[in-house]
């Protein structure tokens, strides 16, 4: 028995008055979701506790089973592991935005007009050799992932992660100074780092040529770095030890990428996943059978409804529902599913009226060999809360999936 686990990323909202009292899942057409919801069993998952707003970091580590409260250290690293940087035990990890400040370091946009990836990466080549005079010892590495997204790590010993972040997170407020978090030695000489560092790229940044390409262009300069999120590796029991099976992931998001490499999952690379609108959903879903072939578990993300929330796209979002179903369409059509259960989620609630991540519960359904099939007949908030799984954590979700796989071993004499 086999398993492909499904998550939109930010799926699940909120009633709009614009769409009748529905929510974007109520209202797109969707028959592949709901023919999972009406095979299958259905329920809704907080996935770290009712009324949390989940971090796309600490929800991911829920839905693979790990309790965030016990292994979560950050979302840097993961962001870091995720895009392919080398990452050691004592190194410090920040996550990352090419943003848009005026002359007083008054924030402009946190994400540079969401710039474009190449000229991004165009940007991020004049950080290769960059050291810090009062802190020769300490490597830096700065990666850009996509558009406006990049990690920053600092390698040194004895570094704290206990700093706060420079990203003020609204427009319209100046950047932030890093301060500790405690009163370690540590954590003040990573705040130095950090703010010396800031003020640093921030100088290359402002004229360079890029920048000055993209202002004759009528598009915003990315003239500075904002951070967050600082963290090191967790540390986790992975999923083919704790289950003994064989694990594969397909996202194009260095954070989830990053969370599913820390729980011991092999990172699939599927051509035309982005992350964005334009994403190929078919192709993950051809990568998605064919990857069953040779694993046990198969876990694919697609980023863009959550995009499309905290950019206020009703339709948007919709489409990317639908598309989603596209895919799942093909991958029932696709697998054996005498063999092979099937699982839609959601890792939050992403609001298109507050454009923000909510403690609302999402829907899930599992379809599959050995499922208790229920009376729910649609994939929505509403209507997988009447289902036979009832409301359960995020962490439940993968013991759930294991169990019905003949992973889980038992409990007691």
């Amino acid at each position: 028995m086999k398993a492909i686990m499904v998550v939109g990323d930010g799926m699940a909202d909120r009633p709009l008055r614009e769409l009748k009292g529905k929510t974007p899942l109520e209202a797109a057409e969707k028959p592949s979701l709901n023919w999972i919801a009406e095979n299958g069993v259905c329920g809704i998952i907080d996935p770290i506790a009712p009324g949390v707003p989940p971090g796309s970091d600490t929800a991911h580590l829920a839905l693979l089973g790990y309790d965030p409260f016990k292994v979560y250290a950050g979302r840097g690293a993961l962001e870091a592991l995720g895009s392919g940087v080398e990452i050691l035990p004592e190194d410090v990890a920040f996550r990352c935005n090419f943003a848009t400040v005026d002359d007083h370091l008054r924030v402009i946009d946190r994400r540079a007009g969401r710039i474009e990836t190449d000229d991004a990466s165009r940007l991020a080549e004049g950080f290769k050799e960059v050291t810090l005079e009062e802190h020769p010892e300490v490597q830096v590495v700065f990666k850009n992932t996509l558009q406006h997204r990049a990690v920053l790590l600092l390698r040194g010993h004895g570094l704290s992660m206990m700093v706060s972040d420079s990203d003020p997170q609204k427009v319209g407020r100046l950047v932030l100074k890093v301060h500790p978090l405690d009163n370690t030695s540590e954590a003040g000489e990573a705040a130095e780092i950090v703010n010396g560092l800031t003020q640093h790229l921030h100088e290359i940044l402002k004229n360079h040529p890029v920048n000055e390409e993209r202002k004759k262009r009528g598009l915003l300069p990315a003239n500075i770095i904002l951070c967050r999120g600082a963290g090191k590796l967790p540390d986790m029991t992975l999923i083919p030890l704790q289950y003994g099976v064989h694990a594969a992931a397909i996202s194009a998001m260095p954070l989830v990428r990053g969370v599913c490499k820390a729980a011991g999952m092999r990172l699939l690379v599927v051509s035309g996943a982005t992350g964005t609108y334009d994403t190929d959903v078919v192709a993950k879903a051809k990568a998605a059978v064919q990857a069953i072939q040779s694993y046990d578990l198969v876990f694919v993300h697609v980023k863009a409804p959550d995009v499309a929330s905290h950019d206020g796209k009703v339709q948007q979002k919709i489409k990317m529902i639908k598309k989603i179903d596209e895919m799942m369409g093909h991958v029932l059509r696709n697998v054996n599913l005498d063999e092979t259960v099937v699982v839609v989620t959601a890792d939050h609630t992403t609001s298109l009226s507050t454009r923000e991540h909510e403690g609302d519960p999402v829907p899930v359904a599992i379809a599959g060999p050995g499922v208790r099939i229920d009376e729910v007949r649609e994939f929505g908030e509403r209507a997988c809360a009447r289902g036979g799984l009832g409301r359960i954590r995020g962490v439940d979700l993968m013991p759930i999936v294991m169990n019905l796989l003949g992973k889980v071993k038992k409990f007691g004499a």
